[in-house]
C-alpha cells in the first residue's frame, strides 16, 4: 500500500506495524537516548504482551502468516542442534548492546524490515516487470483486439502495478534473509520464530510475565497431541511460556477437550517471573555488542563526500539510530532517486536510504518520503519547509563542464533547476574556440546559498557517464 498512486499524501502506509514494534522501540531508545509520540503503539504493544503475552507472533506478524502458510508444504528433517542454544538471547543482546552504544542495526533482522525489503527490492518489482512484460507480449498476440482489454490493464496500472520499473541494488540479498527464513523450515516449524528472530525472543521476555495460563501446563500421561500440533512451544513436556505464540492450536486440536487459557492457575502460588540469562550470555553478549558497534561505526572519510541523505536529515549520527532499514521511502520516492546502500559508506549504512543523482532526483514538490518513515528518522516536514531542506550542494566539474572543456554551449542545468530564483545561473563571455572564432558562451555556476542539492542537475547533465556537476555532502541542513 506504501506506492505512489497520483496523490500528494499517502493515506494507508505499512508503517504501522513498526510504530508498533517493540524491538523497534527499544532499540530506538536506547540508541537515541529519546523517546517520540509516533512509537507510541509500540509502547502498547510492550505493555500489551507483557500482560497477554506473545501474541503478535500468532496473530499478527505477517511474516509468522507466511511461514504457517508455507510450513506445511515443506517437508521436515532432523531439527537442527546449534539453534537450541542460546542463539537467540545472543543475538538480542548484541542488538540491544549495540543500540546502547549509539549503533542500531536491530533492523537488519528485525522479521518485518526483512519481509517489506523482500517485498520492495525483489518481488514486487519483479512482479510488475513479468505483468508488464507478459501484457505487451498478449498486445502484440491479439492486435486490435487488444482494446477489449484495455479496461483491465487500466485497472491493474492504478491499483495493483508498482509505480515505476526499477530494480534496486541488494535486491537479491534482501530475497535471500527471507528465503533463509523460509529454508529454515525444512527442520523444524518456526525454526525461525521459535530459535533467532529477536523480536520474538524479546516478546518472549515479556511472556513471562504473562497473567494467562494454559491449563493444563504439561503434556497429558494418556497424549501427546499438543507437542505435534504446537509450532513452537512444547521443546519438552512442559509448555515454554516465553515460546507459546498463544496459537490455540492444541486447544482446537485436542480431541479430549481438555485444553484452556484463562487467567486461572492458583497465580498466588506461583513464584513471580523473573528474567534469569546465563552469565555466560550476558557477558557474551553485551562485550560482542560493543565490539559490533565500534565495527559498525567505521566509514572511509573521503565516502562522506558523497553520502546523500533524504531532505531533512539533520545529522548522519541521528539518522542511522532512527532508521528501522524498512525501505518504505525507497520505494515511494517518486522520482526513483532513493536506493538501498550497500558496503562503499560503511557496514552500519547498509539498507539505508541515499540519494543517487546519476539515477534519479528529488522532486521539489514531493514530501512522500517523510510521510511513509515509521520512526522519524526522514522528519515529515510541510511542503514549503521540505523545499528549503538541503540535501547537498551542486558543484561544476570544469574538466567535463562543455562550456568550459569544450567551448560549446550548454544550459540544461539551469533549465532543470527548480528553484524559483534559479540556484544554477550563468554568465555570458567572449571566448574563441579551437579553431580561433569568436564565439559567446553561457558558462554556468551555482548560487550555495540557494541550492538544495535535489540532484535534478546531476540527472539531467547531457555528459556521458560521470556528470559535469555533482552533488555533494554539506554539513549544514536547512537553507535560511
Amino acid at each position: 500500500m506504501t506506492e505512489y498512486r497520483g496523490k500528494d499524501e499517502i493515506s494507508i502506509a505499512i508503517n504501522s506495524f513498526f510504530r508498533a514494534n517493540p524491538l523497534v522501540v527499544v532499540s530506538f531508545i536506547l540508541s537515541a537516548k529519546s523517546f517520540v509520540l509516533l512509537l507510541l503503539p509500540g509502547l502498547l504493544m510492550i505493555f500489551f504482551s507483557a500482560i497477554l503475552g506473545r501474541f503478535f507472533c500468532g496473530w499478527i506478524c505477517p511474516l509468522g502468516t507466511i511461514i504457517d502458510f508455507l510450513t506445511r508444504r515443506i517437508k521436515k528433517t532432523t531439527p537442527l542442534s546449534f539453534l537450541k542454544t542460546r542463539l537467540k538471547y545472543y543475538l538480542l543482546l548484541i542488538l540491544l548492546t549495540s543500540a546502547l552504544f549509539n549503533v542500531n542495526i536491530a533492523g537488519i533482522f528485525d522479521p518485518i524490515a526483512i519481509l517489506l525489503r523482500a517485498l520492495t527490492f525483489f518481488i514486487y518489482p519483479l512482479f510488475g516487470w513479468i505483468i508488464k512484460s507478459g501484457w505487451t507480449g498478449l498486445y502484440n498476440l491479439i492486435g486490435d483486439r487488444r482494446d477489449y482489454l484495455d479496461f483491465f490493464y487500466v485497472f491493474l496500472k492504478d491499483y495493483v502495478l508498482p509505480f515505476r520499473e526499477t530494480f534496486y541494488p541488494l535486491a537479491f540479498i534482501s530475497m535471500a534473509f527471507l528465503f533463509f527464513i523460509i529454508f529454515l523450515e525444512r527442520y523444524e516449524t518456526r525454526n525461525w520464530c521459535r530459535n533467532i528472530c529477536p523480536l520474538g525472543t524479546l516478546l518472549g521476555i515479556l511472556a513471562k510475565f504473562s497473567i494467562i495460563r494454559r491449563i493444563p501446563s504439561k503434556l497429558c500421561n494418556d497424549c501427546g497431541t499438543c507437542k505435534e500440533v504446537c509450532p513452537t512451544g512444547f521443546d519438552t513436556d512442559i509448555l515454554q511460556k516465553q515460546d507459546c505464540i498463544l496459537c490455540m492450536d492444541c486447544r482446537w486440536k485436542c480431541q479430549f477437550k481438555r485444553i484452556d487459557f484463562s487467567l486461572k492457575g492458583n497465580i498466588k502460588k506461583e513464584k513471580k517471573p523473573t528474567i534469569m540469562f546465563e552469565r555466560r550470555v550476558l557477558i557474551t553478549g553485551v562485550i560482542s555488542g560493543f565490539g559490533l558497534s565500534k565495527l559498525f561505526s567505521f566509514i572511509q572519510p573521503q565516502a562522506k563526500e558523497r553520502l546523500l541523505r533524504p531532505p531533512g536529515v539533520q545529522g548522519e549520527g541521528d539518522f542511522l539510530k532512527k532508521c528501522v532499514r524498512c525501505g518504505e521511502c525507497i520505494k515511494v520516492c517518486l522520482k526513483n532517486a532513493l536506493y538501498p546502500s550497500g558496503l562503499q559508506w560503511g557496514i552500519y549504512s547498509i539498507f539505508t536510504p541515499v540519494i543517487i543523482p546519476r539515477l534519479g532526483y528529488c522532486e521539489y514538490n514531493c514530501n512522500l518520503c517523510g510521510q511513509v518513515c515509521p520512526t522519524g528518522a526522514i522528519p515529515n516536514l510541510p511542503l514549503p519547509q521540505k523545499k528549503k531542506s538541503v540535501i547537498g550542494i551542486a558543484v561544476i566539474d570544469r574538466n567535463h563542464c562543455l562550456p568550459y572543456a569544450k567551448k560549446k554551449n550548454c544550459i540544461v542545468c539551469e533549465e532543470h533547476c527548480p528553484i524559483p530564483e534559479k540556484a544554477i545561473r550563468f554568465e555570458e563571455v567572449l571566448e574563441r574556440d579551437y579553431r580561433g572564432r569568436s564565439i559567446r558562451l553561457k558558462r554556468p555556476y551555482i548560487l550555495e546559498e540557494l541550492c538544495t542539492g535535489c540532484g535534478i542537475c546531476e540527472n539531467k547533465c547531457p555528459v556521458e557517464e560521470k556528470a559535469a556537476i555533482e552533488v555533494f555532502s554539506r554539513n549544514t541542513n536547512i537553507r535560511k
